[in-house]
């Protein structure tokens, strides 16, 4: 990740607009930031939700609220509890998210 041409600012979160994503179950809804080529995410899963693809893009995540099982495509798991966060590169892992009480997230990508 390089980090360029980014000035100070700061992020209300809340005044960021929701986009909504369907999951094979569920749904996701997205406040979405870029800088340059960095994506910044607050990532809200509902309970239920599935993830309807599996996913190859890197991302550096962190639970905030909630419980996010993440399912690696060789059969891996791993559960994200509040304060724990991922790390994966681009075209590394396939890998989807799943959650049974909803989570919270902090998605950088």
């Amino acid at each position: 990740m390089n980090m360029q041409d980014i000035p100070f600012g700061t992020t209300d979160w809340q005044d960021v607009e929701k986009t909504v994503h369907p999951g094979e179950s569920g749904v996701a809804y997205w406040r979405t930031r870029n800088f340059g080529g960095i994506r910044v995410r607050m990532v809200e899963y509902s309970p239920g939700y599935l993830a309807d693809h599996w996913c190859v893009k890197g991302h550096i995540l962190l639970c905030l609220e909630g419980e996010l099982e993440t399912e690696l495509q060789d059969g891996r798991r791993f559960v994200l509890k509040p304060g724990t966060s991922y790390q994966v590169a681009d075209n590394a892992e396939p890998h989807r998210s799943r959650t049974n009480t909803g989570a919270k997230l902090f998605i950088v990508d």
